[in-house]
């Protein structure tokens, strides 16, 4: 017994990195290509309900620009965890916004009409709040296990940064090329 004790925390040391979100790398086309919206805006609320036995957080997104979709002067962007009825639920690799935060959001809706971040913190770039009408917009890489599409190979994810007026080209430039049909 006294040998199972002391085996239990290695045990625990050894399960403790297995609790993580596993995602497949997504390129800057493949989420300009899967999305089915992509907009500029600012977290202006949130709130928190079941929905089965998941809690989702609830984020209600001013639109500033579409880059991909159809005009809407708002969006409700769900993500998975958060609190209600005083329990909380986290799931890895899931963002969290506040109320004036500003992105880039390059987001999925399902068939539900739920719309999510696609590829969960890949989908996002935040917008540097330096008064400039060119901020600078950057995807921090995912700290979550990635996988090569097709090899299913771990890689290490990178950091994307460039300027505002080089995203709005770049997705522009993709979807000129047809490369917006989703796979």
């Amino acid at each position: 017994m006294k040998r199972l004790f002391l085996l239990a925390p290695l045990f625990a040391f050894w399960i403790a990195p297995l609790q993580c979100a596993t995602l497949e790398r997504l390129s800057l086309d493949d989420m300009i290509g899967q999305s089915t919206a992509i907009v500029r805006g600012t977290v202006v609320s949130s709130w928190a309900a079941f929905s089965g036995p998941v809690i989702y957080t609830h984020y209600k997104i001013k639109v500033s620009e579409t880059l991909k979709g159809t005009n809407q002067a708002s969006v409700e962007v769900l993500v998975p965890g958060g609190v209600a009825n005083n329990l909380r639920q986290t799931f890895a690799g899931a963002p969290e916004f506040h109320a004036g935060d500003e992105f880039v959001f390059f987001l999925w809706t399902g068939k539900a009409g739920l719309t999510q971040v696609l590829g969960l913190t890949q989908g996002l770039f935040a917008l540097a709040e330096n008064g400039t009408s060119d901020p600078t917009a950057t995807r921090t890489a995912s700290r979550e296990l990635m996988l090569e599409r097709g090899t299913a190979r771990p890689v290490k994810d990178q950091t994307l940064v460039m300027r505002l007026s080089e995203l709005r080209q770049r997705i522009g430039s993709t979807l000129a090329a047809g490369r917006s049909v989703e796979k």
